[in-house]
């Protein structure tokens, strides 16, 4: 991924004034495949607050936090829904008897009041109370996995740790087989890397989602277990029960966020903590301080960068946008603004008003925020207490990937043994 090649540029629109133009490509800038969140630092001093690249099919880009605080509450103005409602019914409606059933990520690709509607029966199976019933496992299984790199003195952490732990317990919270993993892990990466260079694929890659896990949605309507299919299931949408098509559509979405997002987060902030000695040993002697530490995580190492697609003519932070303009809302950058962040790069751990939005902001805010957030905050927990002070491997370099969830593949730490 290091020497990834720059996308084709698209076409400058004429309503795009030469000032706005940055070419900035969220896959394979080199600058972003060096050091990602450098890179973010200096885009938000060397690039207009919304620009447009000719990069990735041609787009705007949010950098700064009102910009992306804006747009992420104005459904109206910047939507989700790629395909307008009316329109995919209509397709779904013209498929011949008995094709297969393209499945949609919902909600996330629907706006309110649609939105509201799929969303609420999912906030049950989200909600802190579940979310906590699950911390003991998570804890167990962060041990076991940390217990077995402990004495080699070194680690990939991504491999060992990073995938594992959030993938692991996502598949048994699903009820997935574990042992399909890699398989699963690979369709999700095939999917995000395509997002951009392939929108028509996307409903085939959908369609291959869903297919990996057709055979354990349809067994849990019979034999329904203590898992999250189990209970989609027994959930109404507007007042009726779940049909074998919403389960696809909640199961593309979930499939998606679980195996790729969490992961990110956690190979960003051991690299953090792994370049920050002097905070490990402050974590180390007071423990009672990581939840407040992955909350500045969070902020310093934000990963997501969701679409949105604008529906009516419009202006944000001085550029005037049309509709089918794509917008990509570039939260690492927001949570990097000095202008609501002062002092953006340094990592601080008594920062006051920490408002971050690591995990989006108005309707769209990411519903498994609370399973994220205890997931990291078990990790440092267990990284801190199992471990001596880790650092980076100076003889392997972290390579990082772009996308839409920014991250690294490798990170090598050592520790003495």
């Amino acid at each position: 991924m290091a020497h990834a090649t720059l996308s084709p540029a698209a076409p400058q629109p004429a309503h795009v004034p030469d000032a706005l133009v940055y070419d900035f490509d969220v896959h394979a800038d080199p600058g972003l495949l060096a050091d990602p969140h450098a890179r973010i630092l200096d885009l938000l001093k060397t690039a207009p607050p919304v620009f447009w690249t000719p990069r990735n099919g041609g787009g705007w880009v949010a950098l700064t936090h009102a910009a992306n605080y804006e747009a992420s509450r104005d459904t109206e103005t910047y939507s989700s829904e790629f395909v307008p409602a009316d329109k995919m019914k209509a397709l779904l409606a013209s498929l011949p008897p008995g094709a297969p059933h393209i499945p949609q990520p919902i909600p996330i690709t629907l706006d309110p009041p649609e939105h509201t509607k799929y969303r609420q029966p999912l906030q049950k199976v989200f909600s802190p109370k579940t979310i906590a019933a699950l911390k003991d496992s998570i804890r167990e299984l962060a041990g076991e996995l940390i217990d077995a790199i402990k004495a080699d003195g070194q680690c990939e952490f991504m491999s060992t740790v990073a995938e594992p732990l959030p993938v692991q317990v996502f598949l048994k919270m699903l009820g997935l087989p574990l042992e399909r993993l890699p398989e699963y892990r690979q369709i999700v990466k095939e999917h995000m890397e395509a997002i951009d260079t392939d929108r028509e694929g996307s409903m085939r890659r959908l369609q291959r989602i869903a297919a990996a896990m057709r055979d354990t949605v349809l067994d849990r309507k019979d034999n329904p277990r203590d898992d999250i299919i189990s209970m989609l299931w027994k959930l109404e949408v507007d007042g009726q029960p779940s049909t074998l098509a919403d389960m696809e559509n909640y199961g593309v979405l979930l499939f998606i966020a679980g195996l790729d997002t969490v992961m990110n987060g956690m190979g960003l902030a051991m690299r953090g903590l792994a370049l920050d000695l002097p905070l490990q040993a402050k974590l180390r002697a007071e423990p009672k301080l990581v939840a407040e530490a992955a909350e500045e995580m969070l902020r310093r190492y934000t990963f997501t960068v969701p679409m949105r697609v604008i529906k009516k003519p419009a202006e944000l932070a001085g550029a005037k946008m049309m509709p089918g303009d794509m917008l990509k809302l570039f939260l690492p950058a927001a949570d990097l603004d000095a202008k609501e962040f002062p002092q953006p790069d340094s990592y601080d751990l008594d920062r006051e008003n920490n408002v971050h939005i690591a995990f989006g902001v108005g309707p769209h805010r990411c519903l498994g925020s609370h399973l994220a957030r205890v997931e990291l905050q078990v990790l440092y927990e267990e990284m801190l207490a199992r471990l001596p002070e880790f650092r980076l491997d100076p003889a392997k370099p972290t390579v990082f990937h772009g996308g839409h969830v920014i991250g690294i593949e490798s990170l090598n730490l050592v520790w003495d043994v």
